[in-house]
């Protein structure tokens, strides 16, 4: 059986360096691989522009010889600068003494890239937003919601600056991917000896408390003993106040769910958790 990989996606965005410290901070705790990958989107991929009778035949056939070069250079700086990126990731996880590292440069769309490697990976390592985000705006990464979204895998969503994890929040709504999140935790070397706080906003209700005592068992199965909270109030609200007040390290969460009314609320929540959150944020579906 192949071993599960760490995977890493690099962009050369100011978000690809925080992206390595944390996958070889991974590593370190887990002893897997780690594999850079770099994924050539089809918004790099050179334009054809129709000349169609735009000019004469035989300037026409001249101009898309020239063109035709043109895009030939673009290809092989393009490709150049995947790689170069590529370089520059390794050797940041190689400072950690990862020894474990594989490099990839892929071509075509990320989602797509995603659910063809997704089966050997771990978990996967994505930054808050890449080089084309809106930091005026807030803007998410524009393949962040959408990578959530289809991947199978845990997906780790890197802050911009990394420090080393030493405690852990998990955000827990009695939901499937909520309960799913729980089992991650308890069953992965990751986590052993952190500090984990489980947390339930809304109601104190006797299924809430109820909850919140299950999972805390699921937990204490895989020998974390987490402390145990519910606090009023809205959860994007709540557990962005909780991380900064208390300054935990991470934040763990389930992430989109399936019928349309859970979709539109936790779904909601993990967008804004993602967008406000200052610390790495763990999402699994």
């Amino acid at each position: 059986m192949t071993e599960q990989k760490i995977i890493a996606l690099v962009d050369g965005s100011i978000y690809s360096e925080s992206v390595c410290h944390h996958a070889a901070w991974i590593a370190g705790r887990t002893a897997a691989p780690v594999e850079l990958i770099h994924v050539l989107g089809r918004r790099e991929a050179p334009e054809k522009p129709d000349l169609s009778g735009a000019i004469r035949l035989g300037a026409r056939s001249e101009l898309l010889e020239q063109l035709a070069e043109i895009d030939a250079q673009r290809a092989r700086l393009t490709g150049q600068r995947g790689r170069a990126i590529l370089e520059d990731a390794r050797a940041i996880v190689d400072r950690y003494g990862v020894t474990a590292i594989t490099t990839r440069l892929r071509q075509g769309d990320i989602v797509e890239t995603i659910g063809e490697i997704e089966g050997d990976a771990r978990v996967i390592v994505i930054g808050k937003r890449g080089e084309a985000a809106d930091f005026a705006r807030g803007h998410l990464g524009s393949n962040l919601e959408r990578i959530v979204r289809a991947a199978h895998r845990p997906v780790f969503v890197a802050a911009r600056g990394f420090r080393p994890i030493d405690s852990v929040l998990i955000a827990f709504d009695g939901g499937a991917s909520a309960q799913k999140a729980v089992d991650h935790v308890a069953r992965s070397r990751f986590f052993a000896g952190l500090p984990v706080t489980l947390v339930t906003v809304g109601p104190e209700t006797p299924e809430a408390r109820k909850g919140l005592s299950d999972a805390a068992a699921v937990l204490a199965a895989g020998g974390i003993e987490a402390d145990t909270r519910i606090l009023p109030g809205q959860p994007d609200e709540e557990l962005g106040r909780l991380v900064e007040a208390e300054g935990f390290g991470m934040l763990v969460m389930g992430a989109y769910g399936h019928s349309r009314i859970r979709s539109l609320m936790i779904g909601s929540t993990t967008t804004e958790m993602m967008r406000s959150c200052k610390v790495p944020v763990l999402l699994l579906r």
